[in-house]
């Protein structure tokens, strides 16, 4: 099968366009015919060795995190899939490669694909809307009424959070530039910061739940905006001992983890607040959880740019260049 591979960790020179064998299929395994893969920053953090410490990934690797396609064989334990099914999936941390023309995914990985989206629409969600789904509802557990704060609510994961955090009947905020202001209020933010203009730390106060995917100063001023008992989720910050723990890191692994969080921790508990960060996992279940909110309309796709499988590089180039103007980017089979 066709695939885009990393050879060597570094920049783009070391990925390239290569015939990979076809994947094996274990019991539990269901194969899928990609019809279109998502690009997500997340790639790029793969490709140029950004986890390697925690996520020890065998050189080369096939790139890629979200799917949509059409199930072609499944393994003898599988009950829930059959051929012919339409399914999209984060797979999971370690059997990513969504950049080819076939994966194997376990079964509890995937789930069917959305009715009313297309298939390169679904290959936009997974990652995100999990990582929303995983920030909102399974960490903070959001209520109506409460105050949650999505920064950059116009990206990829910003543009699926705010629609849920609406649609748990949060009262949502955003931070945005300019020309972005129509399409978070479109999909529903309440409060629309102008990053280029205001400050979101001297307008916003009192609020339950900030979801942060910038970092840096954004997260140290982020602290500064919640209520006593609030929590900070990151995406982008760094790691912390609950997610050392949670990885089954070695002994050196965790302390390091918990050097690197130590201010921000300690900071947060300066403030009465918690800070939280999160590293995404595969789940079809919440994947089905999800799938009513985007067929009834309350969470839909925003998708900036779609690329030919066969400009996967460029399309990679793209993001990383930050081109992408909202939403995602998607590469489609032809």
């Amino acid at each position: 099968m066709k695939a885009f591979m990393v050879e060597k960790y570094g920049d783009q020179a070391g990925v390239r366009a290569t015939e990979a064998p076809d994947p094996q299929v274990g019991a539990d395994d269901v194969l899928v015919k990609i019809h279109a893969a998502g690009v997500n920053p997340l790639d790029l953090r793969i490709r140029n060795g950004d986890f390697k410490a925690f996520m020890p990934y065998r050189l080369p690797l096939i790139l890629g995190n979200d799917l949509a396609g059409t199930v072609v064989r499944v393994g003898r334990s599988v009950t829930r899939f059959a051929v012919g099914d339409e399914v999209y999936a984060r797979p999971d941390k370690d059997r990513i490669g969504t950049f080819a023309e076939l994966i194997a995914v376990h079964q509890d990985d995937l789930a069917p694909k959305p009715a009313t989206l297309t298939m390169t629409e679904a290959a936009s969600l997974p990652l995100v809307a999990l990582t929303a789904w995983q920030a909102l509802v399974e960490r903070a557990h959001v209520q109506p009424g409460q105050k949650v704060l999505i920064h950059a609510g116009a990206g990829g994961l910003g543009s699926i959070a705010v629609q849920l955090a609406k649609a748990l009947g949060a009262h949502v905020a955003t931070t945005v530039s300019t020309a972005k202001v129509d399409l978070v209020k479109d999909l529903g933010a309440d409060v629309v910061i102008d990053y280029r203009t205001q400050d979101f730390e001297e307008v916003l106060d009192g609020y339950d739940v900030v979801l942060d995917s910038l970092g840096g100063e954004n997260l140290a001023k982020s602290l500064r905006v919640l209520k006593p008992g609030g929590m900070v989720i990151s995406v982008a910050g760094p790691p912390d001992p609950a997610f050392a723990r949670e990885l089954g890191a070695n002994p050196v692994l965790r302390v390091a983890m918990t050097a690197l969080s130590f201010r921000t921790r300690h900071n947060a508990r300066r403030h009465g607040v918690t800070y939280s960060f999160l590293f995404m996992k595969a789940s079809g279940d919440q994947l089905r959880e999800l799938t009513p909110l985007i067929d009834t309309g309350k969470i839909r796709p925003v998708v900036d740019r779609v690329f030919p499988f066969e400009e996967t590089l460029q399309a990679m180039e793209y993001v990383e260049r930050g081109r992408a103007k909202v939403g995602k980017v998607v590469v489609a089979m032809t």
